[in-house]
């Protein structure tokens, strides 16, 4: 006889196997609420819908950029992705993601970058072509208009399309995109044009021994009026920092920049921050240069940039 091994001889009862242990439950009944929960811990707060394609959201601190986006792939899993953060995550029924589903997620998300940048170029290089277009055949800017008259401000650079002013944006030296200002001191720009990093100019950069760099045009050309040197327009806030390190590289060491910003002195009374005054910090930090801030009249409530203070001296009305 075969002799028995000694699995063979041991006893029936013995010979057990460990239980693997009960998995469990699912967190969550849908994947849409998975989702919700996984999107709130970035502080964004909506309800996911199930269309199997990309979906795009803003976040709290990029609330004008739907930097943000999430896909429902099945009932099971969904994946998510923040750009500006490098978030790229995948969500299941348990709240946890498996290494496949998080390789695929990773790479949803390359290939939506990919189309957005593409779609992005495309819009731009359209509206660099209509800016060109425009520009070409605007004529000079009217000192007659109502905005400019408003402002006791002469055109400079401006130029003139029916009752628009229009102000070229440049990036590298090329008409990107184009700032529209309304008689009633509204500005838009070109839809789908490049705006970060892009700028306007009054005055000449050539030979300057100081630039200074504003917010808006009307603050650029209050200081062009009070010092001569070359303002260059960033145009808003969040374009300062951008506009001032990109100009500072080009730029020779010996060339003294300056930051002008706007006081936006109202913010803080409802529980935001003095945004005009923060980036403008910012942006001469960043280049290591001055920091120049408007002395407003003793009593003055309402003036919040240069050329508000400039306006008040002459005894004219403020605040477009």
């Amino acid at each position: 006889m075969t002799p028995k091994t000694q699995k063979d001889r041991l006893p029936a009862r013995s010979r057990t196997h460990t239980a693997a242990p009960p998995k469990a439950p699912p967190k969550h009944t849908t994947i849409e609420a998975a989702l919700a929960e996984a999107l709130a811990r970035h502080g964004v707060m909506l309800a996911p819908i199930a269309s199997g394609r990309f979906e795009r959201f803003a976040t709290p601190d990029k609330p004008n950029k739907r930097n943000g986006w999430y896909r429902i792939q099945s009932p099971l899993a969904a994946s998510y992705g923040i750009f500006h953060l490098d978030v790229n995550e995948v969500v299941t029924l348990h709240g946890a993601s498996d290494p496949e589903a998080a390789a695929q997620a990773r790479l949803d998300a390359m290939r939506e970058r990919e189309r957005r940048d593409r779609e992005r170029q495309q819009q731009e290089a359209k509206a660099a072509d209509k800016a060109r277009r425009w520009w070409a055949v605007a004529g000079p800017g009217d000192p007659a208009h109502s905005w400019l008259a408003r402002k006791r401000l002469p055109p400079h650079h401006l130029r003139q399309r029916g009752d628009m002013l229009l102000m070229p944006l440049y990036v590298e030296g090329e008409l990107v995109n184009l700032e529209r200002i309304f008689p009633d001191g509204s500005k838009r720009t070109l839809s789908g044009g490049r705006v970060k990093g892009a700028a306007s100019l009054i005055g000449d950069l050539a030979g300057a021994q100081r630039v200074l760099v504003a917010e808006g045009w009307s603050t650029a050309a209050a200081l062009y009026e009070a010092m001569g040197v070359p303002v260059v327009v960033a145009r808003n806030a969040d374009n300062l920092a951008p506009v001032a390190r990109r100009l500072r590289q080009r730029l020779p060491d010996d060339v003294a920049m300056t930051v002008c910003g706007d006081d936006d002195r109202h913010l803080p009374a409802k529980g935001k921050a003095n945004k005009g005054a923060v980036e403008a910090r910012h942006a001469a930090l960043a280049i290591g240069g001055e920091l120049l801030m408007p002395q407003f009249c003793e009593g003055c409530r309402g003036c919040t940039d240069f050329a508000d203070v400039r306006l008040c001296r002459l005894g004219g009305s403020h605040g477009e």
